[in-house]
C-alpha cells in the first residue's frame, strides 16, 4: 500500500507540473485583419488650374477672304470640378462636370485684308469661361488611374466684333437684333485623357489634356451696317486645347474602407 501511495504521488506532481506549465504559456493572438485595397470608388470635389489655347478660322461671302487666328496664343484658367467613380476590378467609370475662368478674358484676333478699297479687317472674340460635362473611364493600377474622357462642353464668349483697322470703323454682334448665332456661348465635343494619384487616404492630385471642338458661328452684317454691309462672316475649325493640373478630395461613400 505504501508503495501504490507513492507512484500515485508521483504521478499527480508530474501533472499539476504539466498543467502549471501549460498554463503559464503564453496565448498565440489571433492574425491582424488583413488590409483593405484602397478604391477609387467615392465621390470627389477639387480644384485645378493650366493654360489653354484657342484656334478659330472666319471667311466672308462677299469677297471670300479667309482670316487667320494671329493670336493663339495661351491664356490662364482655374476652376474647379466635381464627380463620381465606381471601380470594378481594375476598372474605374464614372463622370465629371468642370467649369474655368479664362484669365484676362483674352482676346482671339482673326486678320484679313479685303483689297486696298476696303481696308485690314480683324474679327475680335473674347473667351471668358469653358465649362465640359464628360465620362471618365480608366484602369487603376492601386493608387495610380489612368483615365480618358469624352462628353461635351462650351466656351462663352463675348464682344464678337468685326473692325476695320484701316478706317477705325467696327461693328459687334450682339448691336443688332436679327443676327444668327451671336449668343454669348458656343458648344461642342470634348475628348482628353490624363492621369490621376492618390498620395493619402482621400488626396488625390491629377494632370490631364482636353480637347474641346467647337461648332460654327454666322455673323450676318445688316445691309444698314457702317461696314462691310450685306457680307456674312462664318466660323471654321474651332476648338480649344487645354492642360490641366488639379487636386481632388476623394469621399468613401459607398466605398471599401481606405487605408
Amino acid at each position: 500500500m505504501k508503495f501504490q501511495a507513492f507512484v500515485a504521488s508521483v504521478a499527480f506532481s508530474v501533472l499539476g507540473t504539466a498543467v502549471a506549465g501549460a498554463a503559464d504559456m503564453a496565448v498565440k493572438a489571433p492574425p491582424p485583419p488583413p488590409v483593405p485595397m484602397f478604391s477609387w470608388t467615392g465621390f470627389y470635389v477639387g480644384g485645378n488650374i493650366g493654360g489653354a489655347w484657342s484656334n478659330s478660322n472666319w471667311t466672308d461671302t462677299l469677297f471670300l477672304t479667309r482670316f487667320n487666328n494671329n493670336n493663339n496664343n495661351g491664356i490662364f484658367i482655374g476652376g474647379g470640378q466635381i464627380g463620381g467613380n465606381y471601380q470594378v476590378g481594375q476598372f474605374v467609370i464614372g463622370g465629371e462636370w468642370d467649369f474655368d475662368w479664362a484669365g484676362n478674358n483674352n482676346n482671339n484676333n482673326n486678320n484679313g485684308f479685303i483689297t486696298p478699297r476696303v481696308g485690314n479687317i480683324v474679327v475680335t472674340n473674347n473667351n471668358r469661361w469653358i465649362t465640359t460635362v464628360a465620362a471618365r473611364f480608366g484602369v487603376a493600377v492601386d493608387h495610380w488611374l489612368l483615365y480618358g474622357k469624352a462628353g461635351g462642353g462650351w466656351v462663352g464668349n463675348n464682344n464678337l466684333t468685326v473692325t476695320n483697322l484701316t478706317t477705325g470703323v467696327s461693328i459687334t454682334c450682339g448691336s443688332f437684333s436679327t443676327l444668327t448665332n451671336c449668343g454669348n456661348n458656343t458648344g461642342g465635343w470634348l475628348v482628353g485623357a490624363g492621369f490621376e494619384y492618390a498620395f493619402t487616404n482621400n488626396w488625390t492630385v491629377k494632370f490631364e489634356y482636353e480637347y474641346l471642338g467647337l461648332g460654327n458661328r454666322t455673323f450676318f452684317i445688316p445691309a444698314t451696317a457702317p461696314i462691310l454691309p450685306g457680307d456674312t462672316f462664318s466660323s471654321g475649325n474651332r476648338n480649344v486645347q487645354m492642360v490641366k493640373v488639379g487636386f481632388n478630395y476623394l469621399f468613401n461613400w459607398g466605398a471599401p474602407g481606405r487605408y
